[in-house]
C-alpha cells in the first residue's frame, strides 16, 4: 500500500480553508470559535461544518485547533465544544491541554500541538503511548532529529514547511504574558519578538541599538522535501491561520507542485486526499507575504535567520537604484514594475520605508515619495498589484478523475462510473434506442457529452461506448444520464470516504519525569489528574497563574544573540558567555526594561529572564 502524504494550510476562514483545498491542500486546520491559540482566527461551528462538507468531497480532511491552555472553570466549556465540533464534521483536534484526555471526548483522534514542546523523543513516545494520534514537531529539529523520532515511534509526524517562526520553542514563550499580560498558551501573543530591542553588556555598552533583536525570518523547507520524506515526515505543513487568501492560493500551489513532482519520482507515496489541481498560475512565495527566508536548523545552525532591521513583510527583491533624478529612480533589475505596485527598501539608517509606485516606465521608476532613495539601494516589492489580480481572476480547479463507460441495456442505457478512488456508480436510463443515420456521428455524441463534467468535482477523462447496435440517442437525454450518474458518485463518495476513528483509553503509562515545573504549562484540576495517574509527583503551576514571575525564564530559543554577533565563536562550550566578568552579562533593553540572557551552550541554547518592572 502507498504511503499517504499530506499537504496542510492554514484556513483563516471558510474562505480561505475552501481556497486551500482547491488549489492543492490535503487538509487544512481552522480555529474553533474558542481556544485557538490565534485568539483573533476563531470560527463558528457552521463555518466549521461548511469548510468540512466541502473538503470532504475530495477526501480531503479539516483539524480544529483547540490548543490553548484550560483553567478550571473553562473545563467543561471546552469538552461540549469538542463535541460540537466533532458533530460539525472535524476530522481531529489539534490539541494543548492534557486535561482533554481526562474528559469524556467524542471519538476523533487528537493531534498533540506544537504547543507541547514536542522536541524529544522519550516525550513524543509517552505521546503515542496515551492515545496521541499524531505529533506535531518543535521548528527547530534537525533532519537527523527527526529522523531519530521516526525510528522510535509509529506516531504520525507533521512538521513545519514555510510561514512565520516564532523564535522561542511553542509553548515555552511567556514573554508576552509576563509584560503584557497576554498568554501566548492562551492565543493572545502580543509578539513580543517583533519589537525593538538594545543589546547591552554588564559594562553598560550598546553591542546593537533598537534591533528586532528576537524577530526571526520565515521557513521555507521547499528544498528539502525530500529530506523531509526521506526522514519520515507525514504531514507537511504551511503556517499562516492570520494570512489572507492571496497568501494560502500561492504558498499552498507552490508545495503541490514540488510535492507532486517528488511523488511522480517515487512511486511508493500518493497524496491524502482525491483529485488534481492545475495551477494556472506560476506560484512564487516570495511575491505574497515574505520577511525573507530562512532554513531555519533543519541542517544545522547558520548565520541568517534572523530579520534584524524589521518584522513586516518585504516582499521580493527587484533591484539595485542606479540613478536618482528629481522624481524618479532607475533600476537595474530584470524584473518588471508596474503602476500600483508596493515598494520598500532600506534607508541609510536601516529604517524600512515603504512607497507605492506612480509610474513605471521600464527601469525608470517614479515613486510617491524619493527623500531617502540613493544610488545602491536594493528595492523590495511588497505589494506586486498584477500578481494580487492574477489571483483574484484565477479559476483554478480541483477535479477527480473519471472513467465513464455506456453499454446498452434492454430498456434503454446502461452508464457506470468509477473514480480515481475505486469508488463506482450505475445507472439504467429507459430511452427510445432509435438507430443512427450517422453511427460514427452518433457515438462522438456520446463520447462529448459525457465528456461535459461541468460544475461538479468531476473530470471525465476517458469514455468507453460498447453498445450492440448504432443508436442515436437525444443530447437532452446524454446529459440528464451524465449529470444523474456524476451525482450518484458523489453520494457513493461520500458512504465510502475513510473517516478517522479513535478513543482515547487511560492507562497509567509513566511519565519521563517526575518533576513538572510551570514549562510544563498545568493550568487546571484535571491536567494535574492526568500527570499524577503517570506518575509525577510534583506539579508546579503555570506560569499564568503565578503571581509573582518576577527572575524566571521567559523565553527558551535556540537563536543566540551570542552567534548572531559572533560572540562564540571560537569559544569552548563550557567556557561561552559563562565567565563572572560585567562585560560578559547580556541584557535585552526595550527602553523600559532589561531582561538578562543565558546561555546554554551544551545545549546551544538561549534564555531570556525577566528581571521585573
Amino acid at each position: 500500500m502507498k504511503r499517504q502524504i499530506e499537504l496542510l494550510a492554514p484556513a483563516k476562514n471558510v474562505e480561505c480553508g475552501t481556497a486551500a483545498i482547491n488549489y492543492g491542500a490535503d487538509a487544512v486546520y481552522i480555529g474553533a470559535p474558542k481556544f485557538g491559540a490565534r485568539a483573533n482566527a476563531g470560527n463558528t461551528l457552521r463555518d466549521i461544518e461548511e469548510l468540512a462538507a466541502y473538503a470532504h468531497r475530495y477526501w480531503a480532511k479539516v483539524y480544529v485547533t483547540l490548543n490553548t491552555l484550560l483553567f478550571d472553570n473553562e473545563l467543561e466549556e471546552a469538552r461540549t465544544l469538542a463535541h460540537e465540533v466533532y458533530d460539525a464534521g472535524a476530522d481531529a483536534l489539534i490539541i494543548q491541554d492534557m486535561a482533554l484526555l481526562e474528559m469524556d471526548m467524542p471519538p476523533i483522534p487528537l493531534f498533540a500541538s506544537t504547543q507541547t514542546h514536542n522536541v524529544d523523543i522519550e516525550r513524543i513516545k509517552f505521546l503515542e503511548h496515551v492515545g496521541i494520534q499524531r505529533v506535531i514537531l518543535a521548528r527547530e529539529l534537525s533532519l537527523k532529529q527527526i529522523r531519530d523520532i521516526r525510528s522510535a515511534t509509529n506516531v504520525e509526524i507533521e512538521s513545519f514547511v514555510h510561514g512565520a517562526l516564532c523564535v522561542s520553542f511553542s509553548g515555552q514563550c511567556y514573554f508576552s504574558h509576563a509584560t503584557q499580560g497576554r498568554s501566548a498558551n492562551r492565543g493572545e501573543c502580543a509578539q513580543s519578538c517583533r519589537m525593538k530591542y538594545s543589546l547591552e553588556d554588564g559594562a553598560g555598552r550598546v553591542l546593537a541599538r533598537d534591533k528586532h533583536l528576537l524577530s526571526l525570518k520565515d521557513l521555507n523547507l521547499s528544498a528539502h522535501l525530500s529530506d523531509l520524506l526521506e526522514a519520515g515526515v507525514t504531514s507537511f505543513k504551511i503556517e499562516g491561520r492570520l494570512k489572507d487568501i492571496d497568501y494560502v492560493k500561492n504558498v499552498v500551489a507552490f508545495y503541490r507542485l514540488r510535492l507532486d513532482e517528488l511523488m511522480e519520482k517515487d512511486e511508493s507515496i500518493r497524496p491524502a486526499s482525491s483529485g488534481s489541481t492545475i495551477i494556472t498560475f506560476t506560484p512564487d512565495p516570495e511575491r505574497t507575504f515574505n520577511r525573507g527566508t530562512t532554513q531555519y536548523f533543519i541542517r544545522g545552525r547558520k548565520k541568517g535567520i534572523a530579520s534584524l532591521n524589521t518584522p513586516k513583510s518585504i516582499g521580493k527583491t527587484i533591484g539595485t537604484v542606479t540613478r536618482v533624478g528629481r522624481n524618479n529612480f532607475e533600476i537595474d533589475t530584470e524584473l518588471s514594475l508596474a503602476n500600483g505596485d508596493g515598494i520598500c527598501y532600506f534607508d541609510e539608517n536601516d529604517d524600512l520605508q515603504g512607497v507605492n509606485v506612480n509610474r513605471a516606465e521600464g527601469a525608470k521608476i517614479f515613486p510617491q515619495d524619493m527623500r531617502t532613495i540613493r544610488v545602491g539601494t536594493v528595492i523590495y516589492r511588497n505589494y506586486d498589484k498584477e500578481f494580487v489580480h492574477a489571483l483574484e481572476r484565477d479559476k483554478t480547479a480541483r477535479k477527480i478523475s473519471v472513467r465513464i463507460s455506456v453499454a446498452e441495456s434492454a430498456e434503454g442505457i446502461a452508464a457506470a462510473a468509477v473514480d480515481e478512488d475505486g469508488v463506482t456508480a450505475r445507472i439504467d436510463h429507459p430511452c427510445e434506442k432509435a438507430a443512427a443515420q450517422n453511427p460514427e456521428r452518433a457515438v462522438e455524441t456520446i463520447v462529448g457529452q459525457m465528456k461535459k463534467s461541468g460544475a461538479s468535482v468531476f473530470a471525465v477523462e476517458e469514455v468507453q461506448v460498447n453498445l450492440d447496435g448504432a443508436y442515436y440517442f437525444p443530447v437532452s437525454v446524454l446529459n440528464a444520464i451524465r449529470r444523474d450518474l456524476l451525482v450518484l458518485l458523489e453520494a457513493e463518495r461520500a458512504k465510502n470516504r475513510p473517516h478517522l476513528r479513535s478513543m482515547i483509553e487511560k492507562n497509567t503509562v509513566p511519565y519521563p519525569i517526575r518533576t513538572l515545573d510551570y514549562t510544563s504549562n498545568v493550568a487546571n484540576k484535571r491536567a494535574a489528574e492526568f500527570y499524577r495517574r503517570h506518575g509525577v509527583t510534583t506539579i508546579e503551576p503555570a506560569f499564568e497563574l503565578r503571581s509573582d514571575v518576577k527572575g524566571t525564564v521567559i523565553m527558551t530559543t535556540k537563536h543566540c544573540l551570542n552567534f548572531q554577533f559572533g560572540m562564540c565563536e571560537g569559544k569552548k562550550k563550557d567556557e561561552c558567555a559563562t565567565d563572572d566578568e560585567k562585560e560578559q552579562l547580556l541584557f535585552l533593553n526595550d527602553g523600559k526594561r532589561k531582561y538578562s540572557l543565558e546561555f546554554d551552550c551544551d545545549a546551544c541554547m538561549m534564555k531570556i529572564i525577566y528581571n521585573g518592572t
